[in-house]
């Protein structure tokens, strides 16, 4: 039976000199759902990212993946390039596209298995793989765009490029840090539909301040405050909740706490 976990994060302290980022930390994110870690600056949203991803190194606690049809795998303590390996991408704040290259070769240089720019800049698609950018291109609204120069894209499109191109090394996980940071209402609700297209296939974690966003597609919602889990919930649960809105919502207004 599959574990309806994808991953489990447990007890997770992070400790800087003294600082302590995360006390005790304990989330599970369900499979196939789209999960918010939302909370005022410093409460601890990216450093958890890191955790997972093994950027960062957790004083104490395990972070444990479950993927589907395979044994599961401690997070803790590998290297990161493996953890990308194993299923699980991410995406940071600012778009980190080619901009000299185009939309395809982008994708292309995303493709797993591709190693160095310049082989994969002439590296020819098999059927298999043109098919699959182009399903992805697709689900983010850019196949038109397969053939234009990344540098040319709005910062939207840009964003949704980035995605693509973590979704063509078909993860199990996508993390994503503030994708809809800089964008305006209609890109915003755009990323959000995206996102609510992928989640059958994916799972999907997101940092974010936008409270319209989060409403918009959230399944679960972990408010994090001082580096511990204040509150975790549905998004109407959550905002809701008078602790939260005290600590979160009361500064300076729900989008942009």
């Amino acid at each position: 039976m599959t574990n309806e976990n994808v991953l489990e994060i447990k007890d997770i302290t992070v400790d800087f000199s003294g600082f302590c980022a995360l006390l005790n930390v304990n989330v599970n994110v369900k499979r196939h759902t789209i999960h918010f870690f939302i909370g005022p600056n410093g409460a601890g949203k990216t450093t958890l990212l890191d955790i997972i991803c093994a950027k960062t190194k957790p004083t104490n606690g395990v972070c444990t993946f479950f993927p589907e049809k395979r044994e599961p795998i401690k997070l803790t303590g590998m290297k990161e390039y493996k953890i990308v390996c194993e299923g699980i991408g991410r995406k940071f704040q600012v778009p980190s596209v080619f901009v000299n290259l185009t939309v395809e070769e982008n994708m292309i240089l995303s493709l797993k298995g591709r190693k160095g720019i310049w082989q994969s800049i002439f590296f020819k698609p098999s059927p298999k793989d043109e098919a699959l950018i182009n399903e992805t291109l697709e689900t983010v609204g850019l196949l038109g765009k397969k053939d234009e120069n990344a540098g040319a894209l709005a910062h939207g499109q840009k964003q949704w490029l980035e995605i693509a191109m973590q979704l063509v090394q078909q993860p199990e996980i996508i993390m994503l840090d503030e994708p809809a940071a800089g964008m305006g209402k209609p890109e915003t609700f755009k990323t959000g539909e995206i996102l609510k297209r992928i989640k059958d296939t994916y799972t999907v974690i997101v940092v974010e301040h936008d409270m319209d966003f989060v409403r918009q597609i959230s399944d679960r919602v972990t408010v994090l405050h001082e580096g511990k889990v204040l509150l975790e919930g549905s998004c109407d649960e959550v905002l809701a909740d008078e602790t939260v809105q005290a600590v979160y919502l009361g500064r300076g207004g729900e989008r942009n706490a």
